[in-house]
């Protein structure tokens, strides 16, 4: 899927300025082209259940959850904000790809009474400090009271909306879901850019350099169907104590254990790497190789890439060997290796633009992920931070 790259034009500040605006501000993203599928009928939480990894009898209606779907060799094939409007009905929010057909596909020859349908409701997101002050201006309510991943049913210049603290950004932010796009979109969009704008902000992109220093992925870029959890920091979506089976589940409890074990069922792992060179101000449209420092070979590839105004440092996020990593440190390759200090080195191939010597690598060194903390932590961030209690995003 498409998004719009870039708003402020380079002599007015660029990429840099829609950074500011994000981190300091506020930024409306139209996001409208991820689609919204909808599964909906008495078994749909069965259904639910048995697509995704994680629980879905855990989220309750009018909340939501970060969540993925997996092939039966563990691959990833589309992770997503899963909503729940109601007892019945949820929404696969997807930001890229397509998820209908696969859907619909597990209902054949399986004994679930439900309907699953594309709908017409579009999403934009508004992202950064001031966000909740925009949307309590914009829906004449209080949103401190909405949770993390939590629902609410509202209406913008009559227009009803579904808005969610969800988003893209690592910051504080809001998702605005409007009902009926086709006819509803602008008297929504205009509005809502109308108060931005008054709270010191402006449209601009989904923003690349954010969500890499926060560490969230990006389908396609990061990960796809032939990547298993384990290897790209979203172990914690697959659980030890959910009891149903879903589509790869004996896959993925393999991988899990083998892990457990020691031994890590893949020849690479995504890891976090700090980057010389001058800063990467555009958008990555390829993969940059990484080498070996000691004999030049190379061992991998950078999926995502930038500079970061507040680390002042290239970062990026890129998939190294496993064994370099085991040789490295005695931290199981599972998810707690984002949280461990490595000290390992690598030479990524930048474009001669960013590189300090045109056709010469740049040196690259381990960093923990996420770079730089989220307003709203991830689940695994949370069981960081409160050792080990419940995850509960």
């Amino acid at each position: 899927m498409y998004h719009p790259r870039a708003y402020i034009d380079p002599e007015d500040g660029g990429s840099e300025a829609e950074y500011e605006l994000l981190v300091n501000h506020v930024a409306l993203w139209d996001v409208a082209v991820e689609r919204q599928i909808r599964v909906e009928g008495p078994d749909a939480e069965a259904f639910v259940d048995y697509v995704i990894t994680r629980d879905a009898t855990d989220i309750e209606p009018m909340r939501g959850k970060y969540a993925i779907c997996c092939n039966y060799d563990g691959g990833i094939l589309n992770d997503f904000v899963l909503l729940r409007p109601d007892d019945d009905e949820f929404w696969f929010s997807i930001a890229d790809s397509d998820l209908l057909q696969w859907l619909q596909g597990v209902t054949v020859g399986n004994d679930f009474e439900v309907d699953i349908d594309e709908i017409d409701v579009s999403p934009m997101q508004v992202q950064g400090p001031k966000s909740p002050d925009v949307i309590e201006s914009l829906i004449d309510a209080a949103v401190e009271d909405v949770p993390y991943y939590g629902l609410l049913e509202a209406t913008i210049d009559d227009v009803p909306v579904l808005v969610s603290q969800t988003g893209f950004s690592g910051e504080a932010g809001f998702e605005i879901y409007v009902r009926e796009a086709t006819e509803n979109a602008e008297a929504v969009w205009n509005p809502v850019l109308e108060t931005v704008k008054d709270h010191g902000g402006a449209a601009g992109p989904v923003n690349g350099r954010r969500r890499i220093a926060a560490g969230i992925l990006s389908l396609g870029q990061d990960m796809d169907h032939e990547t298993s959890p384990f290897q790209v920091n979203l172990g914690y979506q697959v659980p030890d104590d959910k009891d149903a089976d879903y589509v790869g589940k004996a896959e993925l409890e393999r991988q899990k254990e083998a892990i457990e074990n020691g031994e890590f069922p893949f020849t690479h792992k995504l890891v976090g790497l700090k980057m010389a060179g001058d800063p990467v101000l555009e958008w990555a449209s390829d993969y940059w190789l990484i080498s070996d420092p000691e004999t030049g070979d190379e061992c991998g590839y950078l999926t995502s890439a930038g500079w970061n105004p507040d680390l002042e440092a290239n970062i990026g996020l890129g998939f190294v060997p496993a064994e370099k990593l085991q040789a490295a440190t005695d931290v199981p390759l599972d998810d707690s290796i984002y949280d461990a200090d490595v000290d390992l080195e690598f030479e990524v191939h930048l474009p001669d633009e960013y590189a300090e010597v045109p056709g010469e690598p740049v040196y690259a060194t381990l960093a923990k992920v996420p770079f730089k903390e989220s307003a709203n932590p991830s689940a695994r961030e949370q069981a960081k931070i409160h050792a080990g209690d419940e995850m509960e995003e």
